[in-house]
């Protein structure tokens, strides 16, 4: 992590390194386009980060694998570096940090007490409630004291992760340390999930990217998920939905079906139930994602998925029928306003009702 004095303003800092507008400007418009803003975003951005000071970020890690923040270090648009060197101060983190013992907690309390009311929190991994939450402690303190602690003076809090969104695996049946999520924990302070096991990095990247241009959280859905990337069902975006309305399915994961790319539903994939933005934003610079690897979605980034199980068993299929006719008025109708939006919209929703 970065021990060294902060400049007064990101632009000072950036100005500094030689960075220039119009190279600023290009890094804003990624983030923009990553928060599915619109390009014009991309000056505003660029004024509103150049006049902010580094933001105190303070990263909690519980019942976990470690996997959330091994995704996180492989963000590329904004990079890891850029976020921690550039527009964070990470100033706890027990996998990143280089100091150990004492002198961690230390700086804990010293990053909170200097930047009280205003750090944000990002917690990755469930809580133990069970037994006064025994089962995971750090420095002698549990996670559930711990969290109530951090987040007493946080501006929000990013819970990363299924474990941190849901309770994820650690709370799959029967639960033997009683976890939990953040939201059943945390209810007087701004939450948002960025939920996956582990989650997409630049849906993270984006997150803290809006709070730092825009001052606030992201708009978000019912569980509380960005719907700049949990808005649409994998299924939506998904290049093989073709051969879904083809009834074209591979029936095993060797057979020719499979090698020509037909749609993996008859092999359990819940791309159709699933929220999440892997079709689009994918997984390492955008070079794949689960299903353009062969596998089906197992629904990792929707509650209680590993007690939902039969990850190889297909979804219902529903009403087929009334779902393709639907899409076809859809796509005759495709650019002519008000009604081929509604169409598109009916489409999207017998789609769902199909899986």
């Amino acid at each position: 992590m970065n021990q060294r004095k902060a400049p007064e303003t990101l632009g000072e800092e950036l100005r500094r390194r030689g960075m220039s507008r119009r190279t600023f400007l290009k890094f804003c418009a990624a983030l923009a386009s990553s928060m599915a803003l619109p390009a014009s975003m991309a000056p505003v951005m660029a004024d509103a980060l150049a006049a902010a000071r580094r933001q105190s970020v303070i990263w909690l890690s519980f019942q976990e694998c470690t996997g959330c923040v091994e995704s996180l270090t492989r963000s590329y648009a904004p990079t890891l570096e850029s976020l921690i060197f550039d527009f964070i101060s990470l100033d706890y983190q027990h996998t990143l940090q280089a100091a150990a013992g004492h002198q961690v907690e230390a700086a804990r309390e010293t990053a909170m007490k200097e930047n009280w009311g205003k750090y944000l929190a990002v917690v990755d991994g469930s809580i133990p409630l069970k037994d006064g939450g025994v089962y995971s402690t750090v420095a002698g303190e549990t996670n559930l004291d711990t969290l109530r602690h951090v987040a007493e003076g946080a501006a929000a809090i990013i819970s990363v992760g299924t474990c941190a969104a849901y309770g994820g695996l650690p709370k799959a049946h029967p639960n033997p340390t009683g976890a939990a999520p953040v939201t059943d924990i945390i209810r007087d302070k701004p939450v948002i999930n960025v939920p996956g096991c582990p989650p997409i990095p630049e849906v993270l990247a984006g997150v803290i990217a809006n709070f730092l241009t825009l001052g606030r959280l992201p708009e978000m859905d019912a569980l509380h998920r960005p719907l700049a990337f949990f808005g649409e069902t994998v299924h939506e975006r998904c290049y093989r939905r073709p051969f879904f309305r083809r009834d074209q399915f591979a029936k095993s994961f060797d057979d020719e079906g499979a090698r020509n790319g037909w749609c993996l539903y008859e092999l359990g994939c819940k791309g159709p139930e699933t929220r999440n933005a892997c079709a689009t934003t994918k997984w390492n610079r955008g070079v794949s994602f689960p299903i353009e690897s062969g596998h089906g979605c197992i629904g990792c980034s929707e509650p209680d998925f590993w007690d939902k199980g039969s990850f190889y068993a297909p979804l219902p299929r529903g009403r087929r029928s009334s779902a393709e006719s639907i899409a076809a008025a859809a796509q005759m109708a495709a650019g002519t306003g008000i009604g081929g939006a509604m169409l598109s919209r009916a489409s999207r929703k017998e789609d769902l009702e199909d899986g």
